[in-house]
């Protein structure tokens, strides 16, 4: 394992063209402070400026869960409201931000800020015992990192409002259900599958990374500016050497 960079709440390691970015408080179940937030934004930081190499990031959690959400047991200092909650929001930001392929790798809770973590991701894996929860309207708070945009974008807004509203876990294989989650994994394959699917993108770095543009694009885009985008994109991954022609028919598309 090479590139590994610890930190007090966060550790980053490269290996094979994966980052892995760990949120390490395993004591606190990976809850959210604020230092934990700059460390997060600092691996992120070394991701997109290439002093920590990656093709494709695992972001995922020490100890037995992926994050608790707001470390409730933190005081807030007066006044510190708003560059608190814009530094949070930074994380989704520059998660979305990023060239490359960010997979998420849930396992037990990921509630509240580590729901949001997840939501910001461009694949989630999940082990079979992650739960899913949203519960900032029960403490008396709002949802922050992007939750109000890109929920109702992956689930619907009348269940958006429902998982936010009334702030239930949702196990699982609900998540995978309602397009949370695209794989659900024993928790002892969990690692290792991600790693393994992280592989596959890093393969094609550029391919992955263009095709991630193109997706985000997309929704906001008119057809013919997709069309356009793609064009371009095709035009970029003929000239990086990655594309190879299949040889089996069934990736082809023949019988």
């Amino acid at each position: 394992m090479v590139g590994q960079q610890p930190t007090s709440t966060v550790e980053s390691e490269s290996s094979g063209g994966v980052t892995t970015i760990w949120l390490n408080r395993p004591d606190r179940r990976n809850a959210v402070t604020a230092g934990l937030v700059e460390d997060l934004l600092g691996a992120l930081d070394a991701v997109a400026t290439g002093r920590q190499p990656a093709g494709v990031v695992l972001l995922a959690g020490k100890g037995k869960a992926f994050c608790a959400g707001h470390d409730l047991k933190e005081p807030v200092p007066p006044g510190d409201s708003r560059p608190r909650l814009e530094r949070l929001q930074e994380v989704t930001r520059r998660i979305r931000a990023l060239r490359q392929p960010v997979i998420a790798v849930v396992q037990g809770w990921a509630v509240g800020a580590g729901a949001e973590f997840a939501l910001g991701c461009d694949l989630v894996l999940a082990a079979e015992d992650a739960a899913f929860r949203f519960p900032e309207v029960g403490l008396g708070l709002s949802v922050t990192g992007g939750a109000s945009r890109l929920l109702p974008a992956i689930v619907g807004p009348l269940k958006a409002k429902e998982l936010v509203l009334l702030g239930e876990p949702v196990d699982a294989a609900a998540a995978q259900r309602l397009g949370l989650v695209n794989t659900v994994l024993p928790a002892d394959e969990l690692h290792a599958g991600a790693r393994q699917r992280a592989q596959q993108l890093a393969a094609n770095p550029t391919a992955a990374a263009l095709a991630k543009r193109a997706l985000d694009a997309g929704p906001e885009s008119s057809l013919d500016a997709a069309l356009e985008l793609e064009v371009t994109h095709a035009l970029l991954t003929e000239t990086s050497g990655e594309a190879s022609l299949p040889t089996d028919p069934a990736v082809q598309g023949r019988s």
